[in-house]
């Protein structure tokens, strides 16, 4: 075939004429851009859904299983097309306010001084602005005022005295976060841990009314984490926890650091964790998450292979006698086209998901079953 002169867009021989060439670029751009616009398409199919969401299915609203009821109001917000993090934080609100789950909020577990300190993060995804507050005492909403970090300063990330300062700025009232319920476990904490202190636990007491001691006492490495996608693939997301039960004075975990407990990419969507936070912490493990669901993974398989790096990574004094890890960890995944997935270190966890279907637990994937 004879070369064309751009310029003239006559071949070396004459034998085409401009009109010729226009037509064919123009056929050729034709042909670029239906392969172009086919691409994406073969890539999404190509990805396997988890429980049946199939891509395009939005607006979703996904969380960890104890905010079953609480994304149902979540789920409302969106479909009344309100801001998906607003959605989020609607729904984690409801369990923070809620006296009876001690992972969150009012009614938390405490620090080993019995004192009630909460972390939150957000993050907006068509701004991919966040917000976070850490070791946060005397106010039951943290994520609320997370949301306040990101529209109201320069900041991401506010911790203790300042964020209480922060908060009551804004309007919040201080509480006493600490539930009779949790007043209790607490000292059941303190009255068992060590034998040869001066606290009388209820097996020393009564040593012949079978006290169970420590097995009796709650614990929880609590949170709730919930993403949210609308009808326009906008993705916002909130983690809110009281952190490990006893916690050292001044322990964070992951829920407020971007990138371990949440974090968010309009582009692709969102992940987030509960479970032990030092080990989220050491991986990044949201983050990557979201990167490997950039790279063409489902949500589920992107939550497995994280899952699979942070059992690598465990160090030997958190392993068991079958060199597995001796903890609790589960990852959520959100993507911008509905799809979710979520993996845990063991078998048996579950997370909730509410969409046109209804609000409802779904198995997660695990990577060691349980005996």
């Amino acid at each position: 075939m004879d070369e064309i002169n751009l310029r003239t867009g006559t071949s070396e021989s004459g034998s085409a004429t401009r009109r010729e060439f226009l037509h064919r670029a123009a056929l050729a751009g034709a042909m670029l851009g239906v392969e172009t616009a086919f691409l994406p398409q073969l890539a999404r199919a190509e990805q396997p859904s988890t429980d049946g969401a199939k891509p395009g299915k939005r607006p979703v609203i996904i969380s960890s299983s104890n905010g079953l009821k609480a994304i149902e109001v979540g789920y409302k917000a969106l479909v009344a097309r309100k801001d998906p993090l607003d959605a989020a934080i609607e729904s984690v609100t409801i369990v923070e306010d809620d006296p009876n789950d001690q992972s969150v909020g009012y009614g938390g577990l405490p620090n080993e001084d019995g004192i009630v300190e909460l972390d939150a993060s957000v993050m907006h995804g068509p701004t991919h602005k966040a917000g976070a507050v850490a070791s946060l005492r005397n106010i039951r909403n943290p994520a609320q005022v997370a949301r306040l970090v990101m529209q109201r300063t320069d900041h991401v990330l506010i911790v203790g005295e300042g964020a209480l300062r922060f908060a009551k700025a804004h309007g919040f009232k201080e509480q006493d976060l600490l539930t009779e319920a949790s007043r209790k476990a607490w000292l059941k904490w303190k009255e068992s841990r060590d034998k040869e202190d001066d606290w009388l636990g209820d097996e020393e007491i009564n040593p012949a009314a079978g006290a169970r001691g420590r097995d009796a006492i709650p614990f929880t490495w609590g949170t709730i984490h919930c993403a949210a996608v609308d009808s326009r693939g906008d993705l916002g997301a909130t983690t809110t926890t009281s952190g490990l039960s006893y916690k050292i004075p001044g322990r964070v975990g992951d829920s407020p650091i971007l990138g371990a407990g949440l974090y968010v990419d309009n582009a692709v969507g969102a992940a987030g964790s509960t479970g032990r936070g030092e080990a989220n912490l050491l991986n990044c493990s949201s983050f990557l998450v979201v990167e490997l669901m950039r790279q063409g993974k489902s949500p589920q398989d992107a939550c497995l292979e994280v899952m699979r790096r942070v059992a690598d990574h465990t160090e030997p004094r958190l392993r068991d006698k079958q060199g597995r890890p001796a903890y609790g960890l589960i990852l959520y995944a959100l993507a911008k086209d509905g799809r979710h997935g979520s993996a845990a270190m063991w078998s048996g966890a579950k997370y909730a998901v509410c969409d046109e279907a209804g609000a409802r637990l779904v198995e997660s994937a695990f990577l060691y079953q349980r005996a």
